[in-house]
């Protein structure tokens, strides 16, 4: 399944700040000249909503295991080791997007306002030069000439 079409913990936020359903998004930055941060925001979304689907099934295989019903021989250490190490990851991973998605909502121009790509101007100085004049050699210049033998 497209990360596009998995539900995230952010999907209401996300509508509330651009003004649209997560899929109608999508769409929009499919078309031409997309908002840069609406852009960001969905390609950060994306990845959380795959962070949270690995959480999720670490927590429900973790929770299979230890279900009363099971018979308790199941039980692995190694297993549950591993499935703790794998959640650390995956909840660091959903922590990190989370934060990135906030820091950037937080941060972003407000949505009425239209991006526009800034070019430095470009200025160009232009001098006129004087007629050439013949300026006189400096002192040390004729010094210099005078010694040479």
């Amino acid at each position: 399944m497209s990360a596009r079409l998995k539900s995230s913990t952010v999907d209401g936020r996300l509508q509330e700040v651009f003004g649209a359903p997560v899929p109608e998004l999508y769409k929009t930055v499919t078309r031409a000249d997309p908002s840069p941060a609406m852009t960001r925001a969905l390609e950060l979304r994306s990845f959380l909503a795959l962070a949270e689907e690995q959480v999720a099934r670490v927590r429900d295989r973790v929770h299979d295991a230890m279900a009363p019903d099971r018979d308790i021989g199941e039980l692995s250490a190694k297993d549950l080791r591993f499935d703790a190490q794998w959640l650390e990851a995956a909840l660091d991973a959903r922590d990190g997007y989370h934060a990135a998605l906030d820091d950037l909502l937080r941060t972003m121009p407000s949505p009425g306002r239209q991006h526009r790509t800034v070019q430095p101007a470009q200025h160009k100085v232009t001098t006129t030069l004087p007629p050439a004049v013949a300026a006189p050699a400096p002192q040390r210049a004729r010094a210099a000439q005078a010694r040479r033998p």
